[in-house]
């Protein structure tokens, strides 16, 4: 028997966008009405009249067009990509909601969905009259809601407002209710869209963990959201979705890196960049990595010796002393790995010429597999003479940190560690220390 719980076959969804006409208001006079009349008798006698009325009233826009994947028990997927690639659609037809314009689903077990804040709640209803409708929207029977009822009002937090209509909650204690509901269900499928974003840090942690547990107990989840970090630990694997298609399937981690390198805005120039913070007395124009040969590096190596190398310009007439060039490497979740600047080395740059280098030599690379951002500020007495965030990606492979030639992957830790085991025998110390005993 297989154990695919969602199939999705060449699934699209169509919706007509309808566009105002130029000139046109949403209210009409009786004057408009009688113009527009006027003006369609003279398009009407003239065949050569193509004015601007003649633009379509309507556009067909595909939210989602030749879709097709499957998902096993017990996977945790991960759905990711810009806003307006088709995330939200897809995850209301699968809850159905909305009716696909062509293709096909077909889903094997309960489902449980949370979508939007406040979805199957009643307004006028208080919390406990909605834990009861919401179950019973979600598929829950009396017996079972009442069963469930203690686990679902501990974990949403809201006992003390358990007896006041949900129209007087937050956003955020709407969330924590609806979640604690769909997430208490005996389901086999829970959908989540991005709505989790709306609850603080420590609920957002809650329901993660609780999404975790419901995969490991074989539960199937798919998850929506913009939190890369969120998505690295909570799935196994991603789809992207680019402009309504799948732009790839596979690991999560994979999705994440295709992702990010899609949204990146990167220049290969400098000069382009429009997001520079600072005087602009000093100007960095082109950012390079080197090997030990001071040869020009896409890829560096776990353990090679490079050189980070921040080429700059000043303008005719300033004279600097006491710059401060600093730069921190973060992974693409934004996470930071590690911060350098020459102040914490001790190292004086002096008087600065019209044209320069900073350059900032690192032995052994300490750095796993990965593609790192390299954000970079050059300061002078705690002011911002030039800065870029994300300014420039390194791309390091795995190579020869360790003689074994194993590196661990960047889910095991940050950076690498060089450190030297051995072996010392206590024995013969635990022989003295009895000997000491007994004499």
């Amino acid at each position: 028997m297989s154990d695919t719980v969602i199939r999705v076959e060449n699934l699209g969804k169509k919706y007509l966008l309808r566009h105002q006409q130029e000139g046109s208001t949403r209210y009409k006079a009786l004057r408009d009405v009688l113009a527009e009349g006027a003006k369609s008798v003279g398009r009407g006698l003239n065949p050569l009249y193509n004015g601007s009325l003649n633009k379509p009233s309507k556009e067909e826009f595909w939210a989602l067009k030749d879709v097709s994947f499957e998902i096993k028990q017990g996977d945790r997927v991960g759905i990711i990509g810009r806003n307006g690639a088709g995330k939200s659609t897809l995850l209301k037809i699968l809850s159905r909601i909305t009716e696909p314009t062509t293709g096909r689903i077909s889903i094997k077990g309960r489902v449980a969905s949370l979508l939007e804040v406040g979805t199957g709640f009643h307004p006028e209803l208080t919390g406990r009259e909605n834990i009861f409708l919401n179950g019973a929207v979600l598929g829950m029977g009396k017996s079972e809601i009442k069963r469930k009822f203690d686990e679902i009002v501990a974990f949403a937090e809201v006992e003390k407002f358990l007896d006041t209509p949900v129209k007087r909650y937050s956003s955020g204690m709407y969330v924590r209710l609806a979640f604690a509901v769909a997430a208490h269900l005996e389901l086999q499928i829970l959908i989540v869209d991005e709505v989790l974003a709306v609850g603080d840090a420590q609920f957002q942690k809650k329901c993660l963990g609780k999404m975790e547990e419901a995969g490991k107990d074989g539960k199937t989840v798919l998850f929506v959201s913009h939190n890369m970090a969120a998505i690295e630990k909570l799935c196994q694997k991603g789809i992207l979705l680019h402009q309504g298609k799948i732009n790839y399937i596979g690991s999560q981690t994979e999705s994440i890196t295709k992702y990010l390198a899609n949204c990146s805005s990167i220049t290969n120039s400098l000069q382009e960049r429009t997001d520079r913070r600072g005087t602009g007395q000093v100007r960095v124009n082109k950012i390079e990595i080197r090997d030990e040969l001071k040869n020009s590096i896409d890829t560096a190596i776990s353990g090679q010796t490079i050189e980070i190398c921040f080429c700059f310009k000043v303008p005719q007439g300033f004279l600097y002393r006491g710059v401060i060039a600093s730069f921190v490497v973060k992974t693409q979740l934004d996470i930071p790995v590690f911060l350098q600047h020459n102040r914490l080395t001790c190292d004086e740059f002096g008087q600065l010429p019209e044209e320069g280098v900073f350059v900032c030599q690192i032995p052994h690379l300490p750095l796993p597999e990965h593609t790192y951002e390299i954000s970079y500020s050059l300061l002078k007495d705690g002011q911002y003479l030039d800065a870029i965030n994300n300014a420039i990606q390194l791309n390091v492979v795995g190579g020869g940190f360790y003689d074994s030639g194993e590196i661990p992957p960047i889910s095991h830790g940050l950076c690498l560690v060089d450190a030297k085991w051995s072996l010392e025998s206590t024995s013969n110390k635990n022989l003295d220390n009895l000997r000491v005993k007994e004499n």
